[in-house]
Order: structure tokens, then sequence, then C-alpha cells
């Protein structure tokens, strides 16, 4: 089947979403908990070298935004990327990675949820995690089922306001650490420390580069928001990398900041139970400035998972579309939203948040999972757009990837060794362990499927 076929099959979406809302909902869905509570693992990994491992993640992010851009300008559809590796690679491609990024969302937002319960004990601490957990994804699954443009403006709000906290934060926090209107901080704390600006050495780094490619997860989003916005030709590559550049400026001034004021053996931990921007501000002594930000946060945690129901219900929507999922995922309401699939979605998500019920570990064991299976579908993304400009050598397009195929195969190299560390290191291999089985699994499925169709189709 062509891939216009496959892109025609996704029709019936309202094309709602403007360019503005699109930055905005790139934003909400990458700015959540990989920056906000996982930067403290990173911290813990490569002390002030974070930094250096979030620029590494960014890099490999921008590759992926590069080739996703042109494949989404001369497709733009709600299964994406799911839909270009079934065109390009082969069927059992597209439905591997529509399914691996469904569950990577699914895990994803249960990681999301089980944070945001864990921020609302700063207020709150005499109430369970996953009463907050599971209040919050039941709440945000209503906002998506009413209609697409309810969504986009729930999400523009919710990533406005932690673009604009983030912003401040970035601005007192660098009049701070020069002296601006105060005492400088200084970069002490940066270089200063025992084992100076790179306590841990390179293998620190190269851990922490796990962490950040997470924290970057999600910028997919308007890829897959492409068969729902208006004039995507246009906006799609001023989208995505602009979207890229603000979140390359928001992690690597924020962290630097982080780790200026509070000593990164003080922000740096294991197992995460208080943002480190958090610890900042506590720290700084300002009255109700921790307060402030830890209802930022959780905000940030709100929206990541708003906009990451988004993107579930449109992989199911579009499995469903090419008969690999049951039809009913497939239909819309009259407001053009694939209620059926957000339904589908909700359950699973709804599991994984209660996670937090059984240990302390949920955030960690999810966030492990969910970052397998991302970096298997960023993989999937660079092979896809490999054989797309094989077909198409010269492509008429405002969002041409530069240095191709070079920087595709770099991208993938970085990508197979971060999949490869994951498995051989202990704090991480868990994620091997259920990713694993799982492709194999769905690689199961998706043959068991194929050879019934076939002896139906021979009926």
């Amino acid at each position: 089947m062509s891939e216009s076929a496959i892109a025609e099959r996704e029709r019936g979406l309202h094309k709602s979403l403007t360019k503005a809302q699109a930055v905005m909902i790139g934003l909400g869905g990458t700015i959540g908990t990989g920056l906000f509570m996982g930067s403290g693992i990173a911290i813990g990994y490569a002390g002030p070298a974070a930094i250096v491992s979030y620029m590494i993640a960014g890099f490999a992010a921008l590759i992926v935004v590069f080739s996703l851009s042109e494949m989404a300008v001369a497709h733009p559809t709600a299964g994406s990327f799911g839909v270009y590796a079934e065109a390009y690679l082969n069927p059992w491609a597209g439905f591997m990675v529509r399914y691996t990024y469904w569950l990577a969302q699914v895990i994803a937002i249960g990681g999301e949820a089980v944070a945001a319960g864990a921020y609302m004990t700063y207020w709150f601490p005499g109430i369970p995690v996953w009463i907050w957990s599971v209040g919050f994804a039941g709440s945000l699954l209503y906002v998506n089922s009413r209609s697409v443009a309810n969504f986009g403006t729930f999400e523009y709000w919710f990533a406005l306001i932690k673009v604009v906290a983030i912003v401040c934060f970035i601005i007192l926090g660098m009049a701070a650490i020069f002296g601006v209107g105060t005492a400088p901080v200084g970069l002490h704390n940066v270089v200063g420390l025992p084992g100076g600006f790179v306590p841990n050495g390179f293998g620190g780094i190269w851990m922490a580069v796990i962490v950040g490619i997470f924290s970057f997860f999600g910028i997919e989003v308007i890829a897959v928001a492409s068969g729902e916005i208006k004039e995507p030709a246009k906006v799609i590559p001023a989208a995505l990398r602009t979207l890229t550049l603000r979140l390359a400026l928001f992690y690597v001034l924020g962290l630097s900041i982080v780790v200026a004021f509070v000593p990164w053996t003080m922000t740096g931990a294991t197992v995460v139970a208080q943002s480190p921007f958090v610890k900042v501000l506590t720290y700084s002594g300002v009255p109700y400035a921790a307060g402030i930000m830890n209802f930022v946060v959780v905000t940030a945690a709100l929206s990541s998972i708003n906009t990451n129901i988004y993107l579930c219900s449109r992989m199911i929507f579009s499995l469903s579309r090419g008969g690999y999922a049951p039809g009913i995922l497939g239909k819309l309401s009259k407001s053009g939203v694939p209620v059926g699939a957000i339904l589908a979605s909700g359950a699973g998500i709804m599991v994984s948040a209660a996670l937090s019920r059984l240990t302390p570990m949920a955030y960690n064991y999810l966030f492990g999972i969910a970052l397998f299976d991302a970096v298997v579908v960023w993989m999937v993304i660079l092979a896809s757009h490999l054989v797309f400009r094989r077909r198409h050598a010269n492509p008429a397009s405002a969002a041409r990837a530069p240095f191709f195929p070079y920087l595709q195969i770099i991208g993938l190299l970085l990508l197979g060794a971060i999949v490869i560390t994951m498995g051989l290191d202990p704090a991480w291999n868990l994620s091997w362990m259920i990713g694993v089985p799982w492709l194999l699994l769905i690689t199961g499925i998706y043959f068991v499927w194929k050879a019934r169709r076939g002896r139906r189709v021979e009926q």
C-alpha cells in the first residue's frame, strides 16, 4: 500500500490547531518530569556535567526532529512515524512502532501522574500519592474526550504557565549567579567542589544522557498532531525547530542554575521525591518561592499528562484505521475525537498510575521502561527517513533535513549505544527485562494477526 493510501485511511480528524497551539503543545509534551524531576537523577550521575549530558541528548533530539519534520510535511497524518514505518520499511515495523509508542506514552503518563502526586505531598503529606495520580489522570482523560480544540486550549495555558516560570527562573537565577542587584552566587558549586565539573568522569556524563533523552521525548507530538494542524506544510517545520531550540535553551540554562545554587550532592538523587528546582528555591530562603515553583512543577506534570493522552489516543486511532486494532477505536465523535481510543488508553494509564501504591520506586521503574520504548521509536523514525529519502531523492520541502544521511547514521549509532548501556547497567536493565519481551510479544501478535487476516481474505 502506498504512503498516500495509508494516510488517506485516517481522514475525519478536525484541522483545528494553530501554530501557537502546536508549539505550546510540543513544549507541554516535553517540559515535564524529565526536566523537573528526572534532572535530579541526571545530576546524581554526572554532577554539574549533567549540563553536557543534556546537550548531547538535545543533539540526538534535533536529528530526530529534522527527519520527522521532512516526512510529516510530505504526509501529515495522525499515525505519523507509524504510518511512515509501515510505508517505507514494512507493515510489521508500522505495527510494532505504533503499539510500542502507545505503551511508552501510557507508561510515561503513569510516571507523570506518580510524579504529580509526589509533588502534591509538599502541601498534603497525609494524602497517598496514588489518589492524586489517579484523580489527575481521570480529569485529563475527560478534557481530551471533549474536542481537539478543547485539548489545544487547555494545553496552551498549561504550557504557557511553565514556560513563563522557567524564563523567570532563568532570568532571576542568572542575575543571582553574576551578582546583578545582589551578592554573586558565582560558579563555585559548578567547578569548585571535589571532582570539579566532572566528578564522575565520562561514565557519569554518559549515564545522564539516558535521562536527558527522556526529557526530550515528546517532541514528536507535533508530527502526530499534523493531521489536525491548520496549514501543516508551513507550521510543522517551523514549530518543530523552534520547539527543539527552546527546549535545549531551557534545559541547559535551567540545569546550570540548579547546579550553581545548590551543591550537586544535595540535588542529585537515586529515588526522586522532590524536584531539584524546588530544592533550589527552598535553599535560597525566598518566602513562598518554593511553594510557587512546586505549583509550576505540578502544572508541568499535568501538561505532559494532557499531551501524552492525546498522543496515546491518536496512535490507537491510527492502528484501528489500519485494521490493526478493534474498529471501535477508530470511530470519531461528532467533535472529531476518537473517544474509544482515549478510554482504551485511559485504562492502561490508570494501571501504571496506581503502581505508586506498590513501591516508592514507581517513578524510576516507569521512567526506565518508557525510555527503552522511546529510544526504539526514535531509531525507527531515523530508519524510516533513510528509506523515505531514497524514494524521494530531492523532496521539494521547506523541511528538508541537512547533512543527510550522516546525521541520521550518527543518531542511530548514538541511540543504539544508549540501548546497549541500559541493558548492561543494573539500574536500568529492568527496561530490557520488560522492553525486549514486549517487542517479542508484539511481533508474535503481528504475525498471528497477519496469518488470520490472510485466511479471512482467502475465504
